[in-house]
Formats: C-alpha cells, sequence, structure tokens
C-alpha cells in the first residue's frame, strides 16, 4: 500500500487533486478537517478531547492529532493507498507520522508538492471566498494564513527532500495537466 502526503500552500489545490487521485488510483482519503469535524461530529472520545481544545480558541495537540489520524488509518481497508491531506503542517508532525506509519511496518513513500506563486494563490483563494462564502478567504486572512505556511510549514519541503521524498510539481495551469503531472510522478514511483 502507498502513503502518499499532497502538500502545498493554501489554496494550492491538495483537495482538488486528492479527489481526483482517489477516483484515478482508489486511494483513500485522509483529510485532517475532515476526520476531525467526523470524530467531533459522532461524539468519540477523541472527538470530544479535540473539541474542548477547539472550543477553547486552541490548536489540537500534535500528540492529539496522530492518535486521531492512526485511528482513521487503521479503520481504512487499505486497499491501494492512503493520500494525507493536510497533515502534517510541522517538522514535529511529520516525525509522529513516519513513527505512527514505521509501527504499523509503512512508511511515507512520496511527498507530492503543488508548487504555486503566492499571489496566484491570494488570487484563487479571494475567488473561491465569492464563490464559497468562506469568510477566511479574504485578502488580510490569507496573508496571514501564507505567512503561517512559509514560517511553519514550509520547512517541510527541505525535511521530505532530505529523506528523499519530495516530488514538486508546478501547481498551476491546467487542472488535468497537473493532475497528469502528480500521476506520472506516483506511476513513476510504484
Amino acid at each position: 500500500m502507498k502513503n502518499i502526503v499532497i502538500f502545498g500552500a493554501p489554496g494550492s489545490g491538495k483537495g482538488t487533486q486528492s479527489d481526483l487521485l482517489v477516483k484515478h488510483y482508489g486511494f483513500d482519503h485522509i483529510s485532517t478537517g475532515d476526520v476531525l469535524r467526523a470524530e467531533i461530529k459522532n461524539d468519540t472520545d477523541l472527538g470530544r478531547t479535540a473539541k474542548a481544545y477547539i472550543d477553547n480558541g486552541q490548536l489540537i495537540p500534535d500528540g492529539l492529532m496522530i492518535d486521531i489520524l492512526a485511528a482513521t488509518y487503521d479503520a481504512l481497508p487499505k486497499q491501494s493507498g492512503v493520500i494525507f491531506d493536510g497533515f502534517p503542517r510541522t517538522i514535529p508532525q511529520a516525525e509522529a507520522l513516519k513513527t505512527m506509519l514505521a509501527t504499523r511496518g509503512t512508511a511515507v513513500h512520496a511527498m507530492l508538492e503543488l508548487d504555486v506563486p503566492d499571489e496566484m494563490l491570494t488570487e484563487r483563494l479571494i475567488n473561491r471566498g465569492k464563490v464559497s462564502g468562506r469568510a477566511d478567504d479574504n485578502a488580510e486572512t490569507i496573508a496571514k494564513r501564507l505567512a503561517v505556511y512559509h514560517t511553519q510549514t514550509q520547512p517541510l519541503i527541505d525535511w521530505y527532500e532530505a529523506e528523499g521524498l519530495r516530488h514538486a510539481v508546478k501547481g498551476y495551469g491546467a487542472l488535468d495537466d497537473i493532475n497528469a503531472a502528480l500521476r506520472a510522478v506516483i506511476d513513476n514511483i510504484f
């Protein structure tokens, strides 16, 4: 089974491309946002603990997030692979994911980076906000989210490069071309 991290800044197209890869390969898709919402909705022990942090305006600790991801991962049918979308976001999270998978006799096999310039990311997110009505897709919030990405998440590029797992793909242009480039990397690796 293949474990893939899809990586990129907010607005880079991770969710869209994950959906296309899931459809093409039959992978399972673990989106941290979706997982958290499901755990809270289902009122699980992990969900109640996560909700307490969220309700107090706090970030969910890495250990709790890994426990939630591990429970989700363990419940999957383990068909052809898993795409991790939205996790990891920091080097400690990447190290924790590596350890969690190692205890299950597997590993991350590739990190697919969607590389998109900041100006395009801002434009995409503002347009998404106009269509979806998402309150966090405004210029001020987008600038803050990109700043957090550059300081906290972008160092993962070098970390995955050092692990020999980073594969950068141009994340702009025609949707089908981006997806074809991602599939070419996956087909070449596996």
